[in-house]
């Protein structure tokens, strides 16, 4: 029987990212109509970790707006898991922050993160043309950083962006040299404020790519992730027929999920397994 894998994310920093990405609303270059705040309050963070395990995540993704990891970041994110470890038992700690180095990664480690997530998005090639003031390769380089410090790594990008299929195929192969323990296969979400083309990525498009990846990965977790609901809408679950084994439950980090309960109830009604652990 095939597995299912659930995992769950919070925005423990919302907006006022410095970094013109265009495909995100957390960015300040473009005003996007989003809730902003610094810090979440802990004790929200850990309640929503609790709601996590309730609604049989394995996994609980700690977001940060911004670049990159500092030491107050550090510092936060190293209170949050604390917290969670002492109140959560077996959920798999994620921190999804920005670029980072060695050095702060292992504090990480050391404040029970077993698994950091830094996406491509896209291939080294188009990279440019939709971020300015940052590269790919630093992008790619926190993946190195996190594999060599042994934390899980979660590295996977979006669809949707105005890529070409050789860019597509140049962001895969980017994935097969670093070969992450899961890869988030998300699709654009269109946002009036963004720059990018209000289009919806096509979903025949979107099963073929789930299926090359799981093809091209076949020891990589792959999960669907953000624009899953509008990209396939009510046919979500013809992802699992064509690699998927793991999906984002409940809301996203500024647009709406599925209630996890429908989404775990048609896992069940279909015949998969909901997976206990990450292992």
């Amino acid at each position: 029987m095939k597995k299912i894998y659930l995992c769950a994310i919070s925005n423990i920093s919302s907006g006022n990212c410095s970094e013109d990405c265009s495909f995100c609303t957390q960015s300040a270059y473009y005003n996007a109509d989003i809730k902003k705040y610094k810090e979440k309050d802990i004790d929200t963070v850990v309640n929503e970790a609790l709601l996590a395990k309730q609604n049989r995540a394995t996994g609980f993704c700690l977001v940060s707006a911004g670049k990159g990891l500092n030491d107050k970041k550090v510092e936060f994110i190293c209170k949050i898991a604390h917290t969670i470890t002492s109140k959560v038992n077996n959920l798999n700690l994620i921190a999804c922050n920005g670029t980072a180095s060695k050095e702060q990664l292992k504090e990480l480690k050391n404040c029970g993160i077993k698994s950091y997530n830094h996406n491509l998005e896209t291939s080294k090639e188009y990279y440019p043309k939709i971020c300015s003031t940052h590269s790919w390769d630093e992008r790619y380089e926190t993946c190195i950083n996190v594999k060599e410090v042994g934390l899980k790594l979660c590295a996977g990008g979006i669809f949707g962006l105005g890529e070409s299929e050789n860019d597509r195929e140049s962001f895969l192969n980017s994935l097969k040299e670093l070969s992450p323990t899961s890869i988030p296969l998300n699709f654009f979400h269109p946002n009036p404020a963004l720059p990018l083309e209000n289009k919806i990525f096509d979903m025949q498009k979107a099963l073929y790519w789930i299926k090359k990846v799981s093809l091209a990965l076949p020891n990589s977790r792959i999960m669907v992730a953000g624009g899953r609901e509008i990209t396939f809408k009510n046919r979500w679950p013809e992802i699992f027929k064509y690699g998927a084994n793991s999906i984002v439950i409940g809301n996203y980090l500024t647009t709406k999920g599925n209630q996890a309960k429908e989404d775990i109830d048609t896992i069940t009604a279909l015949g998969y397994e909901i997976a206990y652990n990450c292992k």
